[in-house]
């Protein structure tokens, strides 16, 4: 169904809940090297024992090692580096903090192409968008019985996220991408709390929503990251963005992030579902499923409507 979007940046209340997370093994100062030879020839070895294992994990996917043990080595490198700083090497693996984040996201692709929305900014170009939808009608005859009507939805300005289920069973989560392959991002978005991880129906469907941030979110965070000297962030969908690409899920669990889903891909038919017809039906499915749905939307029957309510 066709769908006008407008957008609109929402704040609501979030609660969450703090990860548990397991301490790194302590490196006793007696087990590092105090011969610099033998220092150096033990760092070059953490190097490539480093590295090798940066590679399996942020590129391949395919760790063979615990977290643990990962930054149980690199902590060993960096006493190592501290205490001899004459051996700290431009490439040494304490410099680059596992490389670039997007070598460690495996690329998906989608089954249903995403497609991005149209922006309207004037009400003249929604009525030139609507001249549109009755062309596309016009030109497609199986549709020329049906009653056109909008069902509107504040935009929530955040990150396009894409969920896949399997017997209600949350299994992927990905980002748009180019459309054709995104990246998957599962265990960070299994740290928003509103994402449920089993839906109150044992059913295959693969949903669309939107990751946010609320402005006080962003507040709060651009406070401590400038308290650190950091950069902050522009606006909440670059602070959502930039949450939900993060390597350490315990990081984008902090930020508090929130979703909207507005639009089912793909829903696997079944003696006891019901095929939704139009979009109003999508949300109400959506939200009988336990996915949290915008509240602010509703059906109206013609252009002149959405104006009235808009003001």
């Amino acid at each position: 169904m066709l769908l006008p979007i407008f957008r609109l940046t929402l704040s609501s209340t979030v609660y969450y809940s703090r990860m548990a997370t397991q301490p790194k093994k302590q490196i006793s100062p007696s087990s590092i090297p105090s011969d610099v030879k033998d220092a150096q020839e033990r760092a070059e070895k953490l190097r490539i024992v480093i590295d090798k294992h940066r590679y399996l994990y942020h590129v391949l996917d395919k760790p063979d090692i615990t977290d643990e043990a990962y930054d149980s080595l690199m902590e060993e490198l960096r006493i190592i580096e501290e205490q001899f700083p004459d051996l700290q090497t431009a490439d040494s693996p304490t410099q680059r903090v596992g490389g670039e984040p997007r070598t460690s996201f495996k690329k998906v692709t989608h089954e249903m192409r995403q497609w991005s929305y149209d922006d309207v900014f004037s009400h003249d170009g929604l009525l030139k968008w609507e001249a549109r939808a009755k062309r596309f009608i016009e030109d497609h005859p199986q549709l020329k019985r049906e009653t056109l009507s909008y069902c509107t939805e504040l935009k929530i300005d955040g990150l396009k996220i894409i969920l896949t289920y399997k017997n209600g069973i949350f299994v992927r989560g990905a980002t748009r991408g180019n459309g054709l392959v995104g990246e998957d991002i599962t265990e960070n978005l299994k740290t928003i709390q509103s994402i449920p991880l089993s839906l109150n129906k044992k059913i295959d469907i693969i949903v669309v929503g939107e990751a946010w941030m609320k402005k006080d979110e962003l507040a709060r965070i651009n406070k401590e990251r400038e308290k650190k000297g950091e950069a902050l962030f522009a606006n909440t969908r670059n602070a959502a963005a930039g949450s939900l690409r993060q390597l350490d899920p315990k990081i984008a669990a902090s930020r508090r992030l929130d979703s909207f889903i507005y639009d089912i891909d793909l829903l696997k038919p079944t003696t006891n579902n019901q095929q939704p017809t139009t979009q109003d039906e999508e949300l109400e499915l959506l939200r009988e499923l336990g996915f949290k749905v915008n509240p602010y939307h509703r059906v109206c029957e013609n252009v002149s409507e959405i104006l009235s309510r808009m003001g």
